[in-house]
């Protein structure tokens, strides 16, 4: 300690704070009148000395004194104001001089209805609040941080600008909220950051901001300063569409992408495709393969490559592996601009244990259960999200707003719902606590659920959520006025569990398994589904999908074709996951590209066009997609023919165009079999999984047949087709036109 006088500041009390254990920084440091004396005390160990210039004053400079050879400065105004204007001028320790504004010269800057909306759980642009802005104060430019550590006895913010020194940087804690802030001048984007938080207990922990925009990424997990005023949209076309589209009366195809391993530089080795890259390589691929959407695999930060995204450690922040925000809000841009619609997988149910993230993040169980019984995931390693703390429930809200907000993005596939509903998911009796009334529900977890899918919905109109959701539970994609979640959407995995159960079977035995594909229309409109082969289905050792066919060679890729036009003739949207379209033959693995040479193989590239034609068919026909939500939408032609394992089904718009579908899952060529019809007309062939095209045998019924004036099936008319094997077929009614049709010519 120096011999000079500490004016205003008890001695033990100067003692705590260098111990970086004070939790009141603005009582120790910035102005503070003293007597009749402005007394300025600053904390700058990359001092050597230290000046304080006031602005438009008669002293132009005065000298501060180090009390402390740590780095403790204090500089004594006579008789000025405590609210007079100055900067801190620096002269360090090799002879560099600079000035700043001092940080703790600064009032309150978050408002009170910021934080009561917080504490309710109510605000819907808390990333507006929370985490790190560029702002202007006062005409000063700098960086403003805030975060929400309640149980904290002192948060500061570390970074490039302090020297990575808690004692530096000490921040405001707002009365009665659990709120910390502090505003840095001078500090830019670009800037690197860390929250050092003292717990409860004394220790120490260095933790990345849960707000953060950008991020670094695997054992680097500092958080970056980003501006996300500057990036300028071209998308304004498709935006405005959007707000009027109802995906439930549109068609929706989607293209299930991993970005790490869709390809990679140099192969199985070299790095991922970047935004940029994938800009240019991913979107005309899927707008030459006819999807509609792109679905990512989670994109939020995440260090463990082997999560594939599922454990987010940075909810806010994109991760850096592929470039920064701006260059991923490029790519969405970009497919927007050649109306591709972009929907992110978003993972609100868990969140990993690492050191650095959201894991006791004040020294306790702050956005996770206190109770393991409540707050582990044990089949998973993780932590459950405390969704009874508004705060919590706030923060993520909060988050999926965000991104259909700054992101542009349009849908929300929400992953795990399951896990989130259920208090004793993947629990034993004596492992999980009934809600209030003794239920397994969780009572917490569907508010926040309907609350945020009304959100969703309220604030950006013509976007979608999607539910993995795997159970029976009611109303999942009914609106929550009429008792259901919210959701948009929801993934139809009965459907996927049943169809590849019949699929893998060798087609001798499919006839003692019937039910398996006809059960699915006994739910088929009691949501609105999305039929999902999705990563699920070829991780884990589940192999691939073709690996799952039976049959030889020729015989796994007809099944697979055949199994996808039957997909597509389905009620419900259609997802297929990457490398699907073309057979990918080894299980998928996020460490390697896709097996792009296959498609030189005639059978992985037939496999690859049918694909291609199955999209623009289904895009182009409203009959396979506008009434995918009622029954009016589609009919049993026979669903008894068991023996032959053969189905029948039509399908209708709302404008009366139809489309029949009928599917041989044997190899048996099926010659001369009658099909019953609803009216006379020209069935024109238009999807035939068999063509040679595909890498089919090419039987099939010459292009079209002519209704036969012949009931059948309880149809009026019929027709007599030639069905080949492990192959389904599609057939449009083309009406002859009608007297009121034919336009008389003039004269």
């Amino acid at each position: 300690m120096s011999n000079f006088e500490i004016l205003g500041l008890p001695t033990d009390e100067l003692d705590v704070f260098l111990s970086a254990a004070h939790g009141d920084p603005f009582r120790v440091l910035g102005p503070h009148r003293v007597g009749d004396n402005l007394v300025i005390r600053t904390f700058r160990p990359d001092a050597q000395e230290l000046h304080v210039e006031l602005d438009g004053g008669t002293v132009e400079r005065v000298a501060a004194n180090r009390l402390h050879r740590e780095g403790f400065f204090q500089a004594v105004l006579p008789g000025m104001r405590r609210d007079a204007s100055y900067q801190l001028r620096i002269t360090g320790w090799n002879g560099d001089e600079w000035a700043i504004r001092d940080p703790y010269s600064y009032g309150t800057i978050m408002g009170e209805v910021d934080l009561h909306l917080f504490s309710e759980g109510n605000h819907h642009q808390i990333y507006e609040r929370f985490g790190a802005h560029l702002r202007n104060i006062g005409g000063v430019e700098g960086v403003y941080f805030a975060v929400w550590a309640p149980n904290a006895h002192r948060v500061s913010v570390v970074g490039d600008f302090n020297g990575w020194d808690g004692r530096v940087n000490p921040m405001r804690r707002l009365v009665g909220s659990g709120v910390w802030e502090i505003f840095i001048p001078g500090a830019t984007a670009g800037t690197h950051y860390k929250f050092e938080i003292r717990t409860p207990a004394g220790q120490l922990l260095l933790k990345s901001d849960p707000f953060s925009f950008f991020g670094q990424w695997g054992k680097e997990t500092s958080s970056l300063v980003y501006d996300l005023g500057k990036y300028q949209w071209n998308d304004h076309d498709w935006m405005h569409s959007r707000r009027a589209k109802d995906w439930n009366k549109s068609p929706m195809s989607i293209y299930e992408v991993h970005l790490g391993s869709w390809r990679r530089h140099g192969g199985d080795a070299g790095r991922s495709f970047s935004y940029l890259e994938l800009a240019d390589s991913l979107i005309p691929y899927v707008l030459k393969m006819g999807y509609t959407h792109i679905e990512l695999l989670p994109i939020a930060e995440h260090p463990f490559e082997g999560s594939w995204g599922y454990q987010v450690t940075n909810y806010y922040a994109p991760t850096s592996r592929f470039g920064t925000p701006d260059e991923l809000r490029h790519f969405i841009d970009r497919c927007h601009q050649a109306g591709i619609g972009v929907i992110m997988d978003w993972v609100p149910a868990h969140f990993p244990k690492d050191a650095h993230a959201l894991a006791e993040f004040d020294g306790t169980d702050l956005y996770e259960h206190m109770d393991p019984r409540q707050g582990e995931h044990q089949d998973w390693g993780t932590l459950i999200f405390n969704f009874g703390r508004n705060e919590v429930r706030n923060f993520l809200t909060g988050n999926a707003l965000f991104w259909l907000d700054k992101y542009h993005i349009d849908g929300l596939r929400v992953d795990a719902v399951a896990s989130m509903l259920y208090l004793d998911y993947s629990r034993e009796p004596g492992q999980w606590v009934p809600n209030v009334h003794g239920g397994r529900e969780n009572l917490e977890a569907v508010h926040f659920i309907k609350r945020t899918n009304e959100l969703c919905y309220e604030r950006f109109p013509g976007t979608v959520t999607i539910a993995e959701e795997s159970t029976s539970w009611p109303g999942v994609s009914r609106p929550t006025y009429l008792g259901g979640l919210g959701f948009g959407m929801k993934w139809n995995m009965g459907w996927m569990h049943d169809f590849l159960h019949y699929m893998a079977l060798d087609p001798i035995f499919r006839r003692y398994h019937h039910n398996s594909i006809t059960f699915s229309i006994m739910y088929a409109f009691s949501e609105h589904f999305v039929l999902v082969l999705s990563h699920d289905e070829v991780v884990h050792g589940k192999g691939s999908l073709i690996g799952k066919m039976p049959g030889d060679e020729w015989q796994k890729f007809a099944n697979l074709r055949m199994f996808y036009a039957w997909m597509y003739g389905h009620p419900g949207k259609k997802l297929l996951f990457m490398g699907q379209e073309f057979g990918q033959v080894r299980e998928w693995n996020h460490d390697r590209e896709l097996d792009w040479f296959l498609l030189e193989n005639p059978r992985h590239d037939g496999l690859h066009r049918l694909v291609q034609h199955l999209n623009y068919t289904y895009r182009s026909e409203p009959a396979l997609w506008d009434l995918d939500d009622s029954y009016e939408g589609y009919d049993w032609i026979d669903h008894h023919d068991a023996d032959n394992s053969v189905v029948s089904f039509l399908r209708r718009s709302r404008e009366g165009d139809i489309i029949v579908f009928v599917i041989n899952a044997t190899p048996q060529v099926l010659h001369g079999y009658r099909l019953g019809v609803p009216e006379g007309g020209f069935y024109r062939e238009i999807i035939n999984t068999d063509a040679e095209t595909y890498g089919g045998s090419n039987i099939g019924n010459m292009g079209g047949l002519q209704a036969d004036d012949f009931a059948w099936q309880a149809r009026t008319h019929s027709l007599m087709i030639e069905v080949p094997p492990l192959a389904t077929l599609a057939f449009k009614l083309e009406r002859p036109p009608s007297v009121a049709d034919v336009a008389v010519a003039p004269g």
